[in-house]
């Protein structure tokens, strides 16, 4: 049809109308995502249960290890030095001749004789500090490195490669305990090794 005003022109023609096109269908995402983040924390989980088991299992190996005791006088090693009880003297309520440097025990005093030998293949050096004594409850005693300084040359002392040193550890325990193991240590954080100084 044309238009009467313009007969050259047709009349407009209306674009044909279309119904409204459905968006598409949105994807719940959530049950993936929420899926996705349950099934990490199951990983962890599991992964974390797995790896305190074995340190706990690691750990009460240690113990076991450290709860038997060597006899007296055995050559023991830990890591790279080798430990052997030669003497235990009697509790003493002090140690030191010097009047400025001898020390008074809280409770008594009990030296452990031992020679240390480094069975490595470079130097280390060896701390009195770093070994224990345990009496027969299983209560675990410091060394008195004060007290120490009494009765040897050198509280800290590097050791060649097969070379040995005499030392004495200075134990300072309640009066009347009974003593019953040395636990020997090459480092801070080594396994540790014990003797029974029964």
């Amino acid at each position: 049809m044309t238009n009467p005003q313009f007969p050259q022109q047709p009349w407009p023609t209306q674009p044909p109308v279309h119904p409204h096109p459905q968006p598409p269908k949105k994807r719940r995402v959530w049950p993936w995502v929420l899926g996705g983040f349950f099934l990490c924390i199951l990983v962890l989980f599991g992964g974390c249960t797995l790896l305190i088991g074995s340190a706990a299992n690691e750990v009460a190996k240690q113990e076991e290890k450290r709860s038997i005791a060597e006899p007296l006088g055995t050559e023991v090693r830990d890591g790279k030095f080798a430990f052997q009880v030669t003497r235990v003297d009697p509790p003493v309520a002090k140690v030191g001749t010097n009047e400025y440097l001898e020390k008074q025990a809280q409770g008594e005093y009990v030296l452990v004789y031992v020679d240390v030998t480094n069975t490595g293949d470079q130097a280390q050096t060896y701390f009195g500090e770093n070994q224990k004594l345990v009496d027969d409850q299983g209560r675990e005693y410091s060394h008195d490195t004060a007290a120490s300084i009494n009765v040897n040359e050198d509280l800290i002392a590097e050791i060649n490669p097969g070379n040995r040193i005499s030392a004495v550890l200075v134990f300072d325990l309640p009066v009347g305990t009974a003593p019953a193991a040395v636990e020997f240590h090459d480092s801070a954080f080594s396994g540790g090794v014990r003797v029974s100084i029964k």
